[in-house]
């Protein structure tokens, strides 16, 4: 029986909207993101360097840019956030013990907090017992330890828990802690059908 149910955010709750940030980003001069950038990313995902230090990075890959070009095309992955996944949510948190566990990093989430209003924040935030976001806890999925370091705050059984994420890799890790898992299908399934794909009652 599920009890609690650990949340991904993007393309789960807020729609990504990858191509708009890509074709902006080539706009100002970077074709793609090398593997130099996507580790660069990383680092920021998990806090252990600073919004400078992150747009510095790309500014050498596009020197004609502006550090606020650069933050504007990296934010506009960002996409809208339906109010009726909200409702949902509200709904669901008088059921089950509920949490958020994001890969993002500073720079997105006071760019969410911004585009969705203070309100709209504080009522999604208000669902969870805990909201995990890597550059906070200075880890991120798919490594098993930010799984583990979840369960053991919160005294979570995992055969108890179910793990909702777009991802398969953050599934799979997951799985190897015995923690119940859904695979959302971006564009074929909605996190409302929650319910009736997880056969919740």
């Amino acid at each position: 029986m599920i009890k609690a149910i650990i949340f991904d955010l993007g393309d789960v709750f807020i729609n990504l909207e990858i191509k708009k940030s890509q074709d902006a980003f080539k706009k100002l001069g970077l074709q793609n993101f090398t593997n130099e950038l996507q580790q660069v990313n990383k680092q920021y995902e998990i806090g252990v360097i600073s919004e400078t230090e992150f747009l510095s990075a790309f500014a050498i890959k596009i020197p004609n840019a502006t550090f606020d070009e650069i933050k504007n095309a990296w934010n506009l992955i960002i996409g809208d956030f339906p109010q009726n996944r909200l409702d949902f949510l509200k709904s669901l948190s008088k059921n089950y013990r509920l949490f958020l566990l994001s890969n993002t990093d500073a720079t997105h989430i006071e760019h969410f907090k911004q585009k969705v209003g203070a309100d709209f924040y504080n009522e999604f935030k208000k669902c969870f017992e805990k909201i995990y976001y890597s550059f906070e806890v200075g880890m991120r999925k798919p490594n098993v330890e930010i799984f583990t370091y979840v369960l053991l705050e919160q005294n979570l059984i995992a055969n108890q828990t179910l793990f909702v994420d777009d991802k398969l890799e953050n599934i799979e890790s997951a799985k190897v802690l015995g923690i119940q898992t859904w695979h959302l299908q971006v564009g074929m399934q909605d996190i409302t059908d929650l319910i009736t794909i997880c056969k919740l009652s």
